[in-house]
């Protein structure tokens, strides 16, 4: 069966990887001194609240948490030089933010259970759950300037907007046929892969790296969290409810159609083809026994695991100058695990 991304480090089969995993190196071991402050942080921020608004972003923040954004953050200020408080804060920041996405993504799938535990909206309904969404994104940005930097500000509030632009173009194209991989691939990179680049690229900019070198870490944070969506999207058609801890199938069921299915119509035989298209013009959820009756199927899931993985291995490709250190080294190893967890999707 599928595992999802927040099981150990130490069981992801050495196999999956050239390089072979070392303990000492698993990403999250690494940081956790600073994941434990970046935690400390965040509880802060939610005593900032009102004491009547408080309860619901303390459950909200208890239920949403690998924590990937301020790894990356703290992973990218070791290998650029030393970490510093701010390499602390932009991940706490743009983890905010990210837990915002989740609160809104929930009402919008109209998914119950997040880490094995009822949504927001399935304990609150969807009206509170909004602002409570709404009240995170903004204390976020507000966050953002206690930096001092307007170019910090800057970005943020556009990973922020990209975000949430993601996740409106996303809600437009549901069940359009006309959506292209293009289109799918610009979709991801705005509401995944936005917040991965920001972590990478901004935390190089708080180190005073150069502007070539911040674009490459952006663009590796970007590679990552599109080929960490993919993964996503091939879990929720061959995941575990039980084994993931959330709602599944709820793309199939809102008709999002991901990589997966665009790759599923693209080689289906045009009987096929026409029977799923018309399911999808009449806007009926395209159920997994009709989508696993189709011979392409499997060709489908393994063609999206292939381009995740080309994707890890671009991002390698932006971090090969960083100097030698134990940062870097887990920065490579991140990118080695999700490819570990791509290839278990394969039937």
């Amino acid at each position: 069966m599928l595992v999802g991304v927040s099981q150990s480090f130490s069981t992801v089969m050495a196999s999956s990887t050239t390089t072979p995993l070392r303990s000492d190196l698993f990403p999250f071991e690494l940081v956790r001194p600073e994941l434990e402050k970046v935690e400390a942080a965040i509880r802060e921020q939610i005593r900032a609240f009102d004491p009547a608004v408080e309860p619901y972003v303390d459950y909200v923040c208890n239920t949403s948490g690998k924590r990937i954004r301020p790894a990356l953050s703290i992973l990218v200020g070791g290998a650029t030089g030393t970490v510093t408080p701010d390499h602390l804060k932009i991940g706490m920041i743009l983890e905010l933010v990210h837990m915002a996405s989740l609160v809104h993504d929930d009402i919008m799938d109209g998914a119950n259970t997040r880490r094995m535990v009822p949504t927001a909206n399935a304990k609150w309904g969807n009206a509170l759950s909004v602002l409570l969404g709404d009240a995170l994104f903004t204390h976020a940005l507000t966050l953002a300037t206690e930096l001092n930097s307007l170019d910090i500000c800057r970005k943020v509030g556009q990973a922020a907007r990209d975000v949430c632009q993601g996740e409106i173009i996303q809600t437009q194209r549901r069940f359009d046929l006309s959506l292209t991989k293009a289109d799918y691939f610009r979709i991801i990179e705005m509401k995944t892969g936005a917040l991965f680049a920001a972590a990478t690229g901004l935390s190089g900019k708080i180190s005073g790296v150069d502007e070539a070198t911040e674009a490459r870490l952006f663009d590796y944070g970007m590679k990552l969290g599109t080929a960490y969506q993919i993964y996503d999207d091939c879990l929720d058609l061959v995941g575990s409810e039980e084994i993931v801890g959330k709602t599944l199938r709820t793309d199939l069921a809102k008709g999002k159609l991901t990589l997966p299915i665009l790759n599923l119509l693209e080689t289906s035989s045009e009987a096929q083809r026409t029977k799923l298209n018309k399911r999808i013009i009449d806007q009926e959820p395209l159920d997994l026994p009709v989508l696993v009756g189709i011979a392409e199927y499997e060709g489908a899931i393994e063609s999206a695991v292939d381009t995740g993985l080309a994707l890890l291995q671009q991002s390698r490709d932006d971090i090969a100058d960083l100097g030698p250190s134990v940062h870097s080294e887990a920065l490579n190893q991140i990118t080695w695990f999700l490819e570990g967890l791509l290839k278990k999707c394969r039937k």
